[in-house]
């Protein structure tokens, strides 16, 4: 099976299809799947449009979706909403990581003047929170490669510095807990720190592949002059988030097996 895969799309459906083109998707007569690796929503100005494409390849069986921590937040967003539209909504993380952008897109309403629970009952009948969600897997495994948002579930080490990763054997069997931290997870500083599942590549998104160029490889800055967006690869790693919303650009990687 080829799979064309891409992560962190956010609502950028111009640059997400323009990436799947430019890669031969829409012209691929031979069975192929796309693999989304979680945030499909959220920053970008074209949630309807995302919603409707993915739609209809879930309808045609052409598309593997992964969850990731922006899906955690709108359900979370849903099931406190009481607590925050209590308050300045324009003060929490939901305004400033574009949750909300993603609600009034897909509801048509208003989040600052319109009754919150009518919003909030209306964006429960969308097919994002209805179908798409429903059917997102914590990973994907083929026989080479493993994809995930953020990394495999890890054990968490804290200091006062940074938090560390330990090995978690069973990590297909981790708890919803383990996985809801693991979509947080800066994969590649987790492969460095030897996470990693021997025999397959692990395929992740979530965190900044300009990250990894930068620390663990030749570029000259993380995001200013000398900095890489394009996926990072070493032996068991493909971080592929290009940070569409500062680059306005979609990595979308082909891959067989």
């Amino acid at each position: 099976m080829k799979y064309y895969v891409v992560s962190d799309v956010h609502s950028f459906y111009k640059e997400m299809s323009g990436a799947l083109s430019r890669k031969g998707f829409f012209r691929d007569e031979e069975p192929h799947k796309l693999i989304v690796c979680g945030d499909l929503f959220d920053r970008g100005t074209e949630s309807v449009k995302m919603q409707s494409f993915i739609t209809e390849l879930m309808a045609k069986d052409e598309v593997i979706l992964i969850r990731g921590n922006h899906e955690d937040l709108i359900l979370e967003l849903i099931e406190n909403s009481d607590m925050y539209f209590s308050r300045d909504i324009r003060k929490t993380h939901h305004w400033s990581n574009g949750t909300l952008e993603t609600v009034s897109a897909l509801t048509g309403m208003d989040v600052l003047n319109d009754d919150y629970k009518q919003i909030m009952d209306k964006l429960k009948e969308t097919p994002y929170i209805k179908e798409i969600i429903p059917s997102m897997l914590n990973y994907y495994e083929t026989e080479h490669y493993i994809f995930v948002h953020g990394w495999i579930p890890s054990v968490t080490i804290s200091s006062y510095w940074e938090d560390g990763y330990l090995p978690y054997p069973d990590w297909r069997h981790a708890s919803k807990k383990m996985w809801d931290e693991a979509r947080w997870i800066n994969g590649m500083f987790a492969y460095f720190q030897g996470i990693t599942e021997v025999g397959k590549t692990i395929v992740c998104g979530h965190y900044h592949c300009s990250w990894g160029h930068y620390f663990l490889g030749d570029a000259k800055s993380e995001f200013d002059d000398g900095s890489k967006f394009t996926p990072f690869r070493r032996n068991g790693i493909i971080a592929i988030d290009a940070c569409t919303a500062y680059t306005k650009k979609v990595n979308c990687i082909v891959l067989e097996d």
